[in-house]
């Protein structure tokens, strides 16, 4: 399985000639090739992570593939037909097999309220968590997508959770809040939490791939 990162929080996975998308963003280019689509998922509601523009895109090419997420994402998209998916659930599609973790959003402020939230693991080997730190208990996460920067996110508890899921493979995203300079030093902090379990940190920018 391929994975590849986009823009910001965007990333598509490629295995036997097919394809699963992952929140497709406002900060995310636009994508092509997408004849192979099988499934899309959308971790929660957040315009960085989907916006009606980008499934309109999706669906020119793939008019009926099938959207994923939970019921914050079913009610938000309401114009779109929303598989509605929780904690716990198993989905197939395609040769993807998902997994769902999690359930909320990390807290941003007492002012803005927690919303739902799945962090996805795909084929029992890529793991994302959405905008949580959501550790899927029990499984050896061959490759990792952390949350490297955020209006929710510490980086003391970003290295935390790298700690916490101990990956063989991990690589930053949800990265466009960051300058260069803070992206460099954010992804410093996760390498050296990567590391202490063994790890191998992959510096991933939008378009570059890595292998499961």
């Amino acid at each position: 399985m391929r994975v590849t990162k986009h823009e910001h929080a965007c990333l598509r996975l490629d295995s036997e000639g097919k394809t699963l998308l992952i929140d497709p963003g406002s900060f995310t280019l636009p994508l092509d090739d997408l004849g192979t689509l099988v499934g899309v998922v959308l971790t929660h509601e957040h315009p960085d992570h989907w916006t009606p523009a980008q499934l309109d895109a999706i669906r020119s090419q793939a008019p009926a593939v099938p959207v994923f997420g939970p019921a914050g994402v079913a009610a938000a998209a309401s114009d779109y037909d929303v598989t509605t998916v929780g904690v716990g659930d198993e989905v197939e599609v395609g040769p993807f097999r998902m997994r769902f973790f999690g359930g909320t959003h990390s807290v941003i402020h007492e002012s803005i309220p927690v919303i739902d939230n799945l962090g996805v693991l795909v084929n029992d080997e890529f793991y994302y968590p959405g905008d949580s730190y959501a550790v899927p208990e029990g499984v050896d996460v061959g490759l990792l997508a952390a949350p490297v920067g955020a209006p929710w996110l510490k980086i003391g508890e970003a290295i935390d959770y790298v700690l916490a899921v101990k990956p063989r493979r991990a690589f930053g995203t949800h990265d466009m809040t960051l300058s260069r300079a803070g992206l460099a030093m954010h992804r410093d902090r996760l390498k050296w939490a990567t590391e202490q379990n063994g790890g191998e940190f992959l510096e991933l920018e939008p378009g570059e791939s890595a292998d499961t």
